[in-house]
C-alpha cells in the first residue's frame, strides 16, 4: 500500500540499494503482491485497442442466448418424469414386450433359466435405460443444466488465453534468454540472480529490456551493456536521475505493456458484449492519437485520468521509453516533486529551473512564430501571421547585435518603440557597418508600421505586459544567469512538472499553456530520435488551444508524441475550433456531468449505429364462441385483464451511439464515455467505463 493510501498491485521489491537519505517508516504494513517472477509469467493478450492486457482472456464478439434457469429446471424435471413414465410403462409391460425382441433374437433357447440368460437380460435393460437417459436428457438438456449449476460463467471464453511460459523454461523472460541467444550468458545470469533475489522491480526489467533492443539496432553497444550488467546488475543502464522507480505510485501499471489500468467497463447492454466486465488501459499506442477529457469540476478528471496518465509516463520514462511534461496550475496533485527530474514554478522565487521564453530556437523566425501564437492566437481580428513577422522584426536585430534574445522587459520596451531601448539597438547594429545593413531594415520596416492600422504591436505589447510583472521578475531570462527548461530536452526520457500561477494571474497562465503548446508540437515534430514517445498532458487546457495548436496535434500521431487536454466544458473552445478539436484527437472522453451542449457535440463525433428494435403490439382478442367468451370473461374476472395477444415487429433502425440526452444524465458519478483510437487505426467504440481513480 502507498503512503497516500492506495493499494499497490506492481511486483515487490526486496533489497533495493539504499538512497543516501532514508525513507521515513511506514505507517502501516506493506501489501503482498506477485513477485517480478510472477508478474512476468502472466500471459498478455490483446483483442483490441485499449484492454488491459494483463491476463486477460479474450470473450465472444456476441452475447449467445442463454436460456433461463428457472425454464431449464423445469425441462429437466419434466422430461425426467416422462422418462421414468416410459419406462415403468415398459417395465410393466403396458406398452408390450416388442421392447424385448432383440434380447430373444440373440440369444438361444437353450440358455433359458441359465446365468448367462441373467446377465444378458440385464445388460439388455441397461441398454434401453441408456437410451432413455441419453434421449431424455438430451430432450430436458440435462448437460447445459448442469454446466450452468456447476460452472458460475454460463459463457464460455471464444478461445483460451496464451499459455504461461513454464519457470526454468526456454521461453521463461525471468532467465533473459533474448540476451542468451546473443551470447550474454553470464550477463543473463547476473540478471536472474537480481531476479530471483528481489533486487529488481518491474522498472529495472523495462529499462535493461530497452537497453538490450537499442543494442540490438547498434551492436557496437553491446560490450558496454554486457560491462553494465556485469558491474551493476538491476542497476545497470539506469536513468540519469539515478532513480529506478517513484517514491509513490497512485494507480497499477504494466510496464511489459507500457499499460496504465484505467478502470473497469460496465457490464451493462450499453456496451458491446466482448468488452463487458473487461479492464481498461492506455498505452502509448492510444495516447499517440491524444485524448480529449470533457468533464465538470469534481468529476475526478484530475485523479482518475490525468495522474495515472503522467504516473505511466514517468515510470516509462525512468525505463528509457518516454519523456513527458505536465502542465497544471500551482497546487494541482500530479504527484510529488521527487517523482520529476525539472519542476518548473513560474512566479515562485523558489523554484529551481526557470523556462525559456523561446522554447531553445535559435531562428528568430521560428521563435517569432512560437511567441505570436501564445500572445495573440485567441485574441479576435489579430493575424497570428503578421504577429510573427513584426516579433521576427524585432527578434532578429537584436539576437544579431546581442548575440541572445531579449528578455521579457527589453521585448515590451521594443514592442512599445521606446526611443532609447530603440536607439540603442540602432547604435549597436551600426557599429558592425554594412553587415547588419539587413537587420536595420528589419527595425525601419518596423518602425514605420508602428501605430498603422492593423498593426500587430500594440496587442502583443500588451500581452507581453502580463509577463513584465514583479512576480515574474527574475524568470525568461535570457542571459544566461538562470537555469532555463527547454522543450528541445524531448530528445531524453526526461519527467518535467510545469506549475502555473492559476490563481493570481490568470491570463498569463493561459498564455503560458498556449506557449507549452505551441513549443511542444514544434519540438515533437523536429526530433531527429523519435524513438522516445513525447507526451504532453494540461491539467487544464481552457483558453489553451488556437487553429494552429489544433493542427499540430492533428500531426503529433506521426511524430510518436500525443497531448492529453482536459476541458470542463467544451465553452472553453472558441466555437469555430470545437469541431475540428473532436476531429483531431483519437481519444475521447466524457465524463459524468457533462452539459446536454457538450454531449451533442460529442454523439456527432461518435456518429451512428445500426440497433435492432423490437416494437410488441397488445391486441385484444375477441371471441365469436359463448363457450370461449364465457372462458375469456372468467380469465378477465381472475386477472383483471381482457385476453390480448402479442405482435412482435423486429426492426433494424440506425440510433446515435450515446445520445446528448444520456452523456448528460445516464452516465454516474465516477463513471466516463470513453472511445480510442490507435495510431494503427484500430477503433473501440464509446465504452462505460467505471473509473478506478486514486486516492
Amino acid at each position: 500500500m502507498d503512503t497516500d493510501g492506495t493499494r499497490e498491485t506492481r511486483p515487490t521489491r526486496a533489497g533495493h540499494i539504499p538512497r543516501p537519505a532514508a525513507p521515513p517508516k511506514p505507517s502501516h504494513a506493506p501489501t503482498a503482491g506477485p513477485t517480478l517472477a510472477e508478474w512476468l509469467r502472466v500471459p498478455r493478450f490483446s483483442d483490441g485497442p485499449g484492454v488491459w492486457t494483463y491476463g486477460h482472456v479474450p470473450r465472444a464478439a456476441e452475447e449467445p442466448e442463454v436460456t433461463p434457469l428457472r425454464q431449464l429446471v423445469s425441462g429437466a424435471l419434466i422430461a425426467l418424469l416422462a422418462g421414468l413414465l416410459l419406462w415403468s410403462l415398459l417395465w410393466n409391460g403396458y406398452l408390450g414386450g416388442f421392447w424385448l425382441w432383440p434380447l430373444y433374437m440373440f440369444t438361444p433357447d437353450s440358455w433359458a433359466g441359465t446365468v448367462p440368460a441373467v446377465v444378458a437380460s440385464y445388460a439388455w435393460y441397461a441398454i434401453v435405460a441408456t437410451i432413455l437417459i441419453v434421449g431424455f436428457g438430451r430432450l430436458g438438456r440435462w448437460p447445459e443444466l448442469l454446466r450452468r449449476l456447476l460452472s458460475s460463467r454460463a459463457v464460455q471464453p471464444l478461445h483460451p488465453a496464451e499459455s504461461a511460459p513454464q519457470a526454468g523454461g526456454d521461453d521463461d523472460p525471468v532467465r533473459w534468454p533474448q540476451l542468451r541467444g546473443a551470447g550474454l550468458s553470464e550477463a543473463a545470469d547476473r540478471l536472474e540472480g537480481e531476479a530471483g533475489g528481489g533486487r529488481m522491480n518491474d522498472v529495472d526489467y523495462a529499462r535493461i529490456r530497452r537497453a538490450w533492443d537499442s543494442v540490438r539496432v547498434d551492436p557496437s553497444r553491446m560490450r558496454a551493456f554486457a560491462d553494465s550488467v556485469r558491474d551493476k546488475g538491476a542497476g545497470a543502464c539506469v536513468h540519469p536521475s539515478g532513480d529506478r522507480d517513484l517514491p509513490v505510485r497512485a494507480a497499477r501499471h504494466d510496464l511489459l505493456a507500457r499499460q496504465v489500468l484505467l478502470g473497469t467497463v460496465e457490464d451493462g447492454v450499453r456496451n458491446p458484449y466482448a468488452r463487458r466486465g473487461t479492464s481498461l488501459a492506455l498505452d502509448p499506442d492510444v495516447l499517440g492519437t491524444s485524448l480529449l477529457a470533457v468533464g465538470p469540476s469534481g468529476a475526478g478528471k484530475t485523479q482518475r485520468l490525468v495522474r495515472p496518465v503522467v504516473e505511466s509516463l514517468a515510470l516509462q520514462a525512468l525505463a528509457g521509453q518516454a519523456a513527458v511534461v505536465a502542465v497544471g496550475a500551482a497546487g494541482a496533485q500530479l504527484g510529488p516533486d521527487a517523482a520529476y527530474d525539472v519542476v518548473v514554478r513560474i512566479g515562485d522565487p523558489a523554484s529551481v529551473y526557470d523556462l525559456d521564453l523561446y522554447g531553445g530556437a535559435t531562428d528568430p523566425d521560428e521563435a517569432a512564430t512560437l511567441l505570436a501564437e501564445a500572445f495573440v492566437g485567441d485574441v479576435p481580428g489579430v493575424d497570428v501571421r503578421r504577429a510573427a513577422t513584426a516579433l521576427a522584426q524585432l527578434l532578429g536585430p537584436f539576437r544579431t547585435a546581442y548575440g541572445r534574445f531579449p528578455a521579457v522587459p527589453e521585448l515590451r520596451e521594443l514592442l512599445d518603440q521606446v526611443p532609447a531601448a530603440f536607439d540603442a539597438l540602432r547604435r549597436e547594429l551600426a557599429a558592425d557597418g554594412p553587415a547588419h545593413h539587413a537587420m536595420l531594415r528589419e527595425l525601419d520596416a518596423r518602425t514605420r508600421q508602428h501605430g498603422a492600422h492593423g498593426d500587430p504591436g500594440p496587442a502583443l505589447a500588451d500581452r507581453v505586459a502580463l509577463l513584465d510583472r514583479p512576480a515574474f521578475a527574475g524568470f525568461f531570462d535570457t542571459t544566461g544567469q538562470g537555469r532555463p527548461f527547454s522543450l528541445r530536452a524531448l530528445e531524453h526520457p526526461i519527467r518535467v512538472r510545469v506549475d502555473l500561477p492559476e490563481r493570481g494571474h490568470a491570463d498569463a497562465s493561459r498564455m503560458l499553456a498556449r506557449l507549452l503548446l505551441a513549443q511542444f508540437n514544434a519540438a515533437a515534430a523536429a526530433r531527429a530520435d523519435r524513438s522516445l514517445f513525447a507526451f504532453l498532458a494540461f491539467d487544464d487546457a481552457s483558453h489553451t488551444l488556437t487553429p494552429e495548436t489544433v493542427r499540430g496535434v492533428q500531426r503529433l500521431r506521426s511524430a510518436h508524441a500525443g497531448v492529453l487536454l482536459t476541458l470542463r466544458s467544451l465553452d472553453d473552445v472558441p466555437e469555430a475550433l470545437r469541431t475540428p478539436l473532436l476531429g483531431a484527437v483519437g481519444c475521447r472522453m466524457a465524463f459524468s456531468g457533462v452539459t446536454t451542449w457538450d454531449g451533442k457535440r460529442f454523439a456527432e463525433a461518435w456518429g451512428t449505429e445500426w440497433v435492432e428494435t423490437r416494437d410488441v403490439t397488445h391486441r385484444t382478442v375477441f371471441a365469436d364462441q359463448p363457450l370461449t367468451r364465457l372462458m375469456h370473461s372468467f380469465r378477465k374476472l381472475v386477472t383483471g385483464k381482457a385476453v390480448t395477444t402479442d405482435a412482435v415487429t423486429v426492426r433494424q433502425v440506425e440510433r446515435e451511439r450515446w445520445s446528448a440526452s444520456d452523456l448528460a444524465h445516464a452516465v454516474p458519478p465516477g463513471h466516463a464515455v470513453l472511445s480510442l483510437t490507435s495510431v494503427k487505426g484500430e477503433r473501440a467504440a464509446p465504452l462505460l467505463v467505471r473509473l478506478a481513480g486514486t486516492a
